[in-house]
């Protein structure tokens, strides 16, 4: 499916609102559900599924592949798995991955060590220019190989291992790579074995814990995921929860715009993913969970927002593995927060779909803001009045969270601001401009 490219014009400051939203739902578990109810032996459902470009790349890859998938309502679906190691297509078929580095190292995962796979992959603009070299080496320790060699970005060729083994793997901030290499052991033979040094994203193992004859979880000193390769997978029943990242972005609007209050509903608040809200509460926001209930092994409810004053942010390395999609609209946070906030051990933006440190300092810079960066931490000053005759621009990044946090920047201050190609967000949040409409905010769309 092809993005409608439009830019985006806003130059009007956002008033005081208390509203109650719902929120896109989340796309880690969406499109996890689909990959591994693909591989799955009988007929997984899904439901509350977001729909979004991102998740339609899923469903049209995993269709070529010869999985049947079928929309019984809007946002609710029926898979009918094929079995683990049964994915199957013509030699040399192309697999377009457009702007989802989950789908891509996910299903690279699971190709990797399924018999007699020989496909081509690539993605859009973004996708393509981000460093695979870490999957490539893990994927090869399964057995298979990628053309041409030794080169680290799409377009590139997958070749599956004739002979899969088992590995072990010590991972890290990336659940992006412990999802690939949970989903490559499933088909290979004997044991995988992964330590976790860093916790991170855990919804691909919640999403197997049914199966304890192949996915076994022990917690000692660390984490450690077994997997018993060449089983099988029992079907899986998901309703998605709303996802927290989008969340974010409004959360992080009622905080900084006067006496507003929002409650945003059925939240997915898996303890891996809700850095971003206990790092603000540590930080005087007003921030509640309520309604926190359980489904799916995953934890979800509500959250609350009022408006407040907060501290200059002082993130250490261990909120990066558990918010790292929010960091940049916790820089814009930051710029208006009166102070100097810090955030270390933030190396890993620097391979999202943009260089979220180089490309968030260029917005700040634009209103005057200063920060001073290096590889792994940024320091920003920042300003509670910034003046409205400010301009912003940003380029054609490709980068969805890059697009919203600018947008956001912009109606709390009043800047006005250019925003090239906002198509981009809707590969994460297509409900977003939806609602910030309801919110109050004025913005032009421009083709």
């Amino acid at each position: 499916m092809i993005l409608k490219k439009f830019n985006l014009s806003v130059d009007h400051r956002i008033a005081e609102f208390k509203k109650t939203i719902q929120v896109d739902p989340d796309k880690s578990i969406s499109i996890r559900s689909f990959l591994i109810g693909s591989i799955t032996e009988g007929i997984s459902s899904v439901k509350n599924v977001l729909e979004s470009h991102d998740v339609i790349s899923t469903i049209n890859c995993l269709k070529k592949l010869g999985v049947n998938i079928k929309k019984i309502k809007p946002r609710n679906y029926l898979i009918y798995g094929k079995g683990i190691g049964s994915l199957n297509t013509k030699k040399n078929t192309t697999l377009n991955f457009g702007n989802s580095g989950t789908l891509a190292r996910l299903l690279v995962g699971i190709l990797s060590t399924t018999s007699n796979i020989e496909i081509r992959m690539f993605g859009d603009k973004s996708l393509n220019k981000r460093n695979m070299k870490k999957l490539i080496e893990l994927m090869s320790k399964f057995g298979a190989s990628f053309f041409p060699i030794r080169k680290n970005h799409f377009p590139l060729k997958l070749v599956s291992s004739p002979m899969p083994v088992g590995i072990r793997y010590r991972s890290g901030e990336s659940a992006q790579l412990k999802s690939a290499v949970i989903l490559a052991g499933l088909n290979a033979n004997g044991n995988t074995e992964v330590i976790e040094e860093q916790r991170s994203r855990d919804h691909t193992e919640k999403m197997l814990l049914n199966n304890k004859h192949t996915v076994k979880i022990l917690k000692k000193n660390k984490k450690i995921i077994k997997i018993s390769g060449k089983k099988f997978l029992s079907p899986i029943n998901v309703e998605v929860p709303n996802d927290p990242s989008s969340a974010a972005f409004f959360t992080a609007l009622t905080i900084l715009n006067g006496k507003s209050t929002i409650q945003i509903k059925n939240v997915c608040l898996n303890p891996t993913r809700v850095g971003f809200y206990n790092l603000l509460k540590k930080h005087g926001a007003k921030i509640k969970f309520q309604k926190v209930r359980k489904k799916n092994n995953e934890i979800r409810g509500n959250i609350l927002v009022k408006s407040c004053k907060i501290k200059p942010i002082k993130a250490s390395k261990d909120y990066y593995v558990n918010s790292t999609d929010e960091y940049p609209i916790l820089f814009v946070i930051a710029s208006l927060t009166k102070g100097i906030s810090i955030f270390k051990g933030i190396g890993g933006l620097a391979n999202k779909e943009s260089n979220r440190i180089i490309e968030m300092q260029k917005v700040l810079k634009q209103i005057g803001i200063k920060t001073t960066a290096t590889k792994d931490k940024i320091k920003i000053y920042g300003n509670e009045k910034i003046s409205s005759k400010k301009r912003i621009y940003v380029s054609n990044l490709g980068d969805h969270r890059i697009c919203m946090s600018t947008f956001i920047l912009a109606i709390l201050t009043g800047t006005q601001a250019k925003i090239r190609n906002f198509e981009t967000v809707f590969t994460s949040s297509p409900s977003f401009l939806k609602i910030m409409k309801n919110l109050g905010a004025k913005f032009e769309i421009k083709k």
